[in-house]
């Protein structure tokens, strides 16, 4: 100990520091949260970080806390990978945004009549968060068309909201809408405050219930399915191409799985990739997220090595996961046991 102090008085008196960086906010902004809320904070997938009523109702904790625990399900991923600089990092980039004082948010719970709130969230708020508080479908942005909405209705009934937002900014958020936002003052609306606290109080009941369906992710045991094909490379290529026809999917085309990545003559001939589509599952996909688009069209991976043959997939099980958007669930697990007949079907 006494000598690494004495290192440190050395290199001070000879005017060498080591300085550790503090983490740039900016940056890790740019590289988590861009993408869904926009390089300046204006919106996309995500909701607009920067608009002035957001800001004006949220406090620092709030942020942290959704950083660090997102959305179960909700398109928002936890960033549980992120250091708590890093994070506070992030939150004093967004929070340069804001033009007004600082909030902060009382911790003590609001006492309310539950049966009444509930009432009152059916006849006000189910329209746009749903009727158990599931928040409103998709990512808000698909491939065919725009949003229904400026800002999709967050779900209330999500792990990650409840634990993030307290009883008071709920209130506060009720009380005085978010302009800019389909989000109106319920004061303005004709409720008494006693109302809006009962309202506070259901939502809060969501905590004593089953986890909504929206805040549930698929358990992927395996991320690839595999299975061994008997025949020879050439014979389990013709079995796949009949197995996606038997189960109405149309054959696109075989290509080398180093197909683009290398010089044609270098190819290797025995690992090749079958593709296949089908256009109202490919639609319906795109239509809940778009960013399936990048796991499309289906393709089966078939790889010969010392005379094996096996025949490979992604489980489509992984993207509900991966897009941590529970909306796909269904989807994927229809997909999953799509590629699981298509593959046993040619390995036959």
């Amino acid at each position: 100990m006494l000598r690494q102090l004495l290192i440190l008085v050395l290199l001070a008196g000879l005017g060498i520091s080591q300085a550790i960086a503090a983490p740039d906010g900016a940056a890790l902004f740019a590289r988590n949260c861009a993408v869904c809320h926009g390089e300046n904070g204006t919106g996309g997938i995500g909701v607009p970080l920067a608009l002035p009523s957001f800001q004006a109702s949220i406090s620092d904790d709030y942020l942290r806390q959704t950083i660090r625990l997102g959305r179960p399900g909700r398109v928002m991923p936890s960033f549980s990978n992120l250091k708590p600089d890093e994070i506070n990092a992030i939150v004093g980039y967004v929070r340069a945004w804001n033009k007004g004082p600082a909030v902060t948010y009382s911790t003590r719970p609001i006492q309310g009549n539950v049966v009444h709130g509930k009432q009152l969230f059916a006849q006000y708020c189910a329209a746009c968060h749903g009727a158990n508080g599931e928040g409103s479908e998709g990512t808000g942005v698909t491939f065919s068309r725009p949003r229904d909405l400026p800002i999709m209705a967050p779900a209330l009934h999500n792990p990650g909201f409840l634990a993030s937002a307290t009883d008071a900014m709920i209130k506060a958020t009720l009380m005085k809408g978010r302009e800019g936002t389909p989000m109106v003052s319920f004061i303005k609306r004709g409720l008494k405050e006693d109302d809006i606290n009962d309202i506070v109080s259901y939502v809060r009941s969501f905590e004593k219930q089953p986890l909504a369906e929206s805040a549930k992710l698929l358990q992927v045991e395996n991320p690839v399915i595999v299975r061994d094909s008997p025949y020879d490379l050439k014979t389990t290529v013709e079995n796949v191409k009949q197995a996606v026809s038997n189960n109405n999917f149309f054959y696109g085309r075989v290509q080398t799985l180093e197909y683009g990545l290398t010089t044609p003559d270098k190819e290797n001939p025995k690992q090749v990739i079958v593709y296949f589509c089908n256009i109202s599952l490919l639609n319906q996909a795109l239509g809940i997220d778009p960013r399936v688009g990048m796991f499309l069209p289906c393709r089966i991976t078939i790889v010969e090595h010392n005379g094996k043959v096996q025949v490979m997939s992604v489980n489509p099980e992984v993207l509900s996961k991966l897009f941590n958007n529970s909306e796909l669930n269904l989807l994927c697990e229809q997909m999953k046991k799509n590629y699981t007949t298509i593959m046993e079907e040619a390995t036959l």
